[in-house]
């Protein structure tokens, strides 16, 4: 799966690796940067390579929450109404321009993407698995965009900027992109998994193993940004558990079968900085929500490395 985004996403293979390691975690993912920048071809390339149900949602001003969960509608025939399912429902749902619809909009994505359901008109129905929100966004300064509140941000696993590519691999895209192709890279790109071994290697990870001190080194970070003098909000206990959850995963694309800390200060900023708020203070002397996490890493003391050492010996004993 890395290999065949990795060739429509040219120069950016740590990003690739951040979306399949969302995926595995069984979390959503927050791709935010300015346009242009591919934010929309990831997502659509990570939805190609598997075989599975995909739904695109084009967010604006004027999309309705029902465009997003379904609506009952009256069946004359049957004098009943008869539910008909929104976007939401499919395996793969990717929200483009997330930010461009209103707050009322935005949230009905909130039970969706926490509790695998959709509740209307009194009725539950359940969402697919696996299921995945890939949400792309332009950053709140540019013109026409509404900031996605604190609580649809909690339920991102993580957030990615995609950034520039180097020149090499500006050049290598000109090559493939300029049109000359009768078929572009994306439309070129096969299915290599089936939604069911994306649902075995989801359990898989599941058994990855998180000794004690890694799991109170993850609450130690959270816990700190709460008290962090440079933040008006800290991270929420779902944070937590997502934080856990990432570092699982990532440390099973590794060959692992146990979490390292270093698995979880990797993911630190991707994980945390977009739940943060900085005080007005530390934005007037531009600091972000990202260098108060590097900040935190730098101050949280890392657990001994013994207790992995112990417990990988008695797995080969």
């Amino acid at each position: 799966m890395r290999r065949a985004v990795e060739g429509v996403i040219e120069g950016k293979p740590e990003v690739v690796r951040l979306a399949l390691t969302v995926l595995l975690a069984e979390g959503h993912l927050l791709i935010e940067d300015v346009p242009g920048v591919g934010k929309t071809m990831l997502a659509k390339a990570l939805a190609r390579s598997v075989d599975c149900s995909v739904r695109r949602i084009q967010f604006t001003p004027d999309l309705l929450p029902s465009d997003i969960t379904g609506v009952s509608v009256f069946d004359q025939q049957r004098r009943d109404f008869e539910f008909k399912p929104g976007a939401v429902f499919a395996q793969i749902v990717i929200g483009d321009e997330i930010n461009r619809a209103s707050p009322k909009t935005q949230s009905a994505l909130l039970e969706s993407m926490e509790e695998r359901q959709v509740t209307v008109d009194g009725h539950t129905y359940e969402l697919p698995s696996p299921f995945m929100v890939v949400a792309t966004q332009n950053p709140v300064e540019m013109e026409g965009t509404y900031p996605l509140p604190e609580a649809q941000r909690d339920r991102f696993m993580a957030r990615v900027s995609m950034g520039y590519p180097s020149p090499e691999a500006e050049l290598r895209m000109l090559d493939v992109h300029d049109g000359s192709r009768q078929v572009s890279p994306l439309e070129d790109l096969q299915p290599v998994a089936h939604a069911h071994e994306v649902v075995k290697l989801v359990e898989a990870v599941r058994s990855v193993h998180v000794a004690d001190s890694v799991r109170r080194y993850a609450v130690d970070l959270v816990t700190a940004t709460r008290h962090h003098p440079e933040l008006r909000l800290g991270a929420s206990p779902r944070a937590t558990l997502h934080l856990v959850r990432a570092a699982r995963a990532a440390a099973a694309l590794a060959g692992r079968e146990f979490v390292l800390p270093d698995d979880v200060q990797a993911l630190a900023v991707p994980v945390l900085a977009h739940r943060l708020l900085p005080t007005p203070q530390a934005q007037l002397g531009g600091r972000t929500a990202e260098q108060a996490v590097l900040d935190l890493l730098r101050r949280t003391p890392v657990p001994d490395p013994s207790a992995q050492a112990a417990w990988r010996q008695a797995r080969r004993l």
